[in-house]
Parts: structure tokens; sequence; C-alpha cells
């Protein structure tokens, strides 16, 4: 792993000496150019950014700088947002601005603003209304006249409930309705419009972070994914203290880049958050979570919002570690990740079980998600939303009859068959706590409960909650403390003899680190990631 993080050294030593007019390039341009092949830092101008923010020269001038000295290599120019349109000229002029300055530019589009008004749907639009839909075919077509690429941004989705939408949901579900509509609205008025006018274009589809409400508003991540040419991943957190934005956990990230990364494939490109509810170490654990969770790209939203609030101290702190998160993305880059089986089929409903994957990522567990609920996998976390697979009941009877060790959730326990349940003891429960996931954090006996679920991988850890663990080939393995304090962790893994540490983020926090018979007995700092490696 040495061997990697020494090449981008090298790399950036050697363009150092070739670049034309690099004693000017900011140092993080220098090593963002040099590192391209890794990872790509990204960031998007809103339509209202481009019209108002890079109209003039000396806007352009500012918007330039600020990309380079924040390793920004790949700008997304975006051409419509709530009914505004980005005058052609002022585009054109900000898109050869930035291809003139070694940038890889791409057009976004985000679909608020189309029509009417939706009814009791927040500011999502109406996908029934005709206009509204003529209208999202002609800025496709404008924007793929103009871009090879384009992104939709997260809001292609609906609520709403006039009466188009009732009549054409008839007696079907709302999720059904809303994700065929949405299917058909892709094909007619999105792919076939904007292939005709390009047909080199290539669009992608962003899926938000609310994962568990995809299907209830018109996201189906099997049909589009496999429409669409490439697909990105919301994984903005936020900090977790912030009432306003959800109180998420930072784990959130990395689950739901690693789900749809199993969705998407090859397909699934990068992740995307923001500064909203943010502070300086939330924001840079979303750059940490996104790189974890095996994005090859990752896009701050967005210029307008970063150079103003509390957007400068959060870029402040990411600029600070991008050397370190570079080489956090080339040892993890390719590296197939190892643990707990954690099913999600596709649409699937929670139940009472909402998101309890991203606070069980948080008590240590190390999640490997999937869509599929495996009968033969080494250990499972279960949640209701396994109940959306047919087979659930004989597939969970299967692990139980092998002795699986299977943690699973109070809420699916109850709705399993009386035969299943009538061994309780074969099945370690968690407790139901919709809305009071974080109750979870003071769960007791916490390592026992751990550790029998992850004795089938080889691997023996205690830590506190609020510490994550990532497991990865061989015996490459990232712990991050999201607590306010220093913690005392201990991690055994097969394989593993000396334990060294390879990376720490922050860069200038000491984590301590001592082996005893492979048994790694580790301090590490307040809101810290450390990789470490059996050497």
């Amino acid at each position: 792993m040495k061997s990697r993080i020494g090449f981008i050294v090298i790399l950036v030593l050697t363009l150092s000496s070739t670049l034309p007019g690099f004693a000017e390039a900011p140092p993080a341009w220098t090593l963002a150019q040099a590192n391209t092949e890794t990872f790509r830092f990204a960031t998007l101008f809103t339509a209202e950014d481009v019209g108002y923010r890079l109209s003039t020269q000396e806007q352009l001038d500012t918007a330039v700088q600020w990309c380079k000295e924040c390793g920004i290599t790949h700008v997304f120019l975006e051409t419509f947002r709530g009914g505004y349109l980005v005058p052609l000229a002022t585009l054109q002029k900000a898109k050869q601005r930035f291809v003139d300055e070694g940038f890889l530019v791409s057009g976004c589009i985000t679909t608020v603003g189309l029509g009417r008004k939706s009814v009791n749907g927040w500011i999502f639009p109406c996908f029934t209304e005709e206009g509204g839909m003529e209208n999202l075919k002609h800025i496709f077509e404008y924007t793929a006249m103009n871009f090879d690429l384009i992104m939709i941004d997260d809001f292609f989705a609906t609520q709403c409930q006039c009466e188009d939408c009732l009549k054409g949901k008839g007696e079907n579900s709302w999720a059904k309705f809303r994700t065929d509509r949405l299917v058909e609205v892709s094909q007619k008025y999105v792919l076939e419009p904007s292939r005709k006018v390009n047909p080199d274009v290539k669009i992608i589809i962003k899926y938000p972070q609310w994962y568990e409400d995809f299907h209830n508003r018109g996201y189906d991540t099997d049909r589009q994914t496999k429409m669409y040419d490439k697909t990105w991943v919301g994984t903005e957190t936020r900090d977790p203290d912030n009432a306003e934005w959800g109180r998420h956990p930072q784990y959130m990230a990395y689950f739901i880049m690693r789900w749809l990364g199993v969705n998407g494939g090859e397909k699934c490109g990068g992740g995307w958050f923001d500064p909203y509810g943010t502070s300086p170490a939330t924001y840079v654990e979303q750059a940490r979570q996104t790189i974890l969770g095996g994005a090859r790209e990752a896009l701050l939203f967005c210029y307008g919002d970063l150079i103003g609030g509390n957007g400068p101290a959060n870029i402040e702190a990411f600029r600070a570690e991008l050397p370190e998160l570079f080489q956090l993305a080339a040892l993890v880059k390719d590296q197939p990740i190892e643990g707990i089986h954690a099913p999600r089929p596709i649409s699937s409903d929670p139940i009472g079980d909402a998101y309890f994957y991203d606070f069980a990522g948080m008590l240590g567990l190390p999640l490997v998600p999937s869509e599929i609920l495996d009968p033969q996998a080494q250990s499972a976390l279960l949640g209701a939303q396994v109940l959306k697979d047919p087979q659930a009941a004989e597939k969970i009877a299967a692990l139980k009859k092998a002795n699986t060790p299977v943690l699973i959730t109070q809420t699916l326990f109850n709705q399993l068959p009386d035969e299943l349940k009538a061994d309780a003891a074969s099945f370690q429960l968690l407790p139901t706590a919709e809305d009071k996931w974080w109750d979870w954090m003071k769960i007791e006996n916490l390592d026992t409960i751990r550790n029998t679920v992850l004795a089938p991988h080889g691997v023996q850890f205690t830590a506190p909650s609020r510490v994550a663990l990532y497991l990865f080939a061989g015996t490459l393995t990232g712990i991050e403390n999201f607590n306010d304090q220093p913690v005392t962790v201990t991690l055994k893994r097969d394989g593993a003899v000396n334990w060294q540490t390879v990376l720490t983020l922050k860069k200038e926090n000491t984590v301590t680190c001592q082996t005893t018979d492979g048994v790694g007995t580790l301090i590490i700092p307040a809101r810290t990631l450390v990789l470490l490696q059996s050497k």
C-alpha cells in the first residue's frame, strides 16, 4: 500500500518539473491533476451561479481560482433550476473558460419549477402535466446540445396528488404509479430527446440519500439504473446533532454509497454532499465516508453556498485534508470489502426499521450491503426490509439451520412465522427504535454482540459506540472515531501479526498503536480516521 502513496508523491514531483506554469498553479490543483486516475473532486455551479456568478470576466477569474485552490478538476454547469434557464451566451462563455483552464466540464439539470406547482408535493414537480413535460424535454435538448455528460439533481421525484395524478394512479399504490411514471418520463422526455440531439451524450441519474423512500417518490433503482448511462449517490449526512437536517449518522454516507455501488456496478461513479447543517468536522467526514464507500469522484455542492455562510470554514478544513483524502482513495481503490451481510432489497418497505443500517454501522459493525438476502452468508444483519423477498422466511430458516450468527431487529422478528420465532435464542435481537435510533448508542454488551457476528470473519473488535469499522481485503482495516473524545479500541484479525498505521486523518493527530499476540490496542483521537495494516 505504501507504494501507491509513494507513486502519488513521485507523480506530483514529476509534474512539478514538466507542467508549464507550474510555479503559478496552486499546490492543490497540481496534486489533483496528478491524481485524476485515482480520484476526482468536482463542484456544481447551479443555474443561478452560472447566470449571476460567472457572467463577467472577474467572476470567472475568481471561480477558476477557487476551484484550483480546492483541488477541483471537474465542474458541472447547471442549465436549469427553479424555472430559470441560463442564457446560451453566458453558458457557453463559462464552459469555454473552464475548458481552457484544463477542467473537465459537464452539465446538470435540477427538475424544479418545470410547470404548475404540485399538490401536496413540497417542491417536487408534477410529472403528469403535459406542459411541464414538454418543458422538461426542451431543457434536456438544450443541455444535451452543450454537454456530452449531464447529471440530474435529486428532485427527479414526486409526491404530487393532483387530480391528474390521482386519475393516473387508479387502483395502484402511489409507489407503483410514481415509479412507472418516472420510468416513462425518463425514456420519453429525458433520454430519447437528449440522445436525438446529441448521440454522444451520457446522462447520470443521481439518487438522493433518502433511500428508504425511493419507490414511494418515484425512483426505481432497478429499471432506472439499467436505463441511464451512469448513477451517482447523495452522500449528505451533515451534523448528527442537527435536528433540522434529520440527525443522520455519518455512516449513512458509507452505507448508501456501497449499496448503490452494488446496484450500479461500474455505472456508479461518485458521491455528492453539501455544507448544510455541518461543522468542519462533519463536512470532511462526508468526504471520507464517500471515499471509503468506493466512490471514484465526489462533488462539493455547490459553489454559491461554499463561498458564504459556513462554507469557507468547511472548505478550509477540506483543503487541509486534501492530500490525505487522495491517499485514502489510493489505498481503498478497487479493494473488496468484507464483513456482515446487510441485505436491503430494491423498493423494500422498512416498516419500523427505516435507516437502521446506518446506525448499526455506528456500532462498529462492518456491513457489506446487498440487494439480495443470501442464505449462505457467514453472518448477517437483518431488518424488516428483507420481507420484500418472497422467500425471506425460508432463507432465514436456512441461516438458522446453518447456525449462522444473525443480528435481527425486533420488528422483523415479530413478522416471522411462529416456527422461526420458537427458538428466539438462535437470533441476537436488536430493539425496535424508529425515530430513536440514537438510543442504540447505549446498547449494553455491545462488544459481545459485535464479536458474535464478527467471529466467522476472523475478527475481534472492542470499542465504544460511534466508532465504525471497515474491513478490506487482506488485512487493510479502517477505524473511524466519530466521538468528540479519544477512544481506546482493540483489534484482532486473522492473518494480522503486527499492526501498523498507514494513514491518519486528521494528519496532525497521533494514533498510538501497540500489538501484543496479534491484538492491536489503539488510542484514537476524537473525529479521526485511521487505516491500519499488518506488516
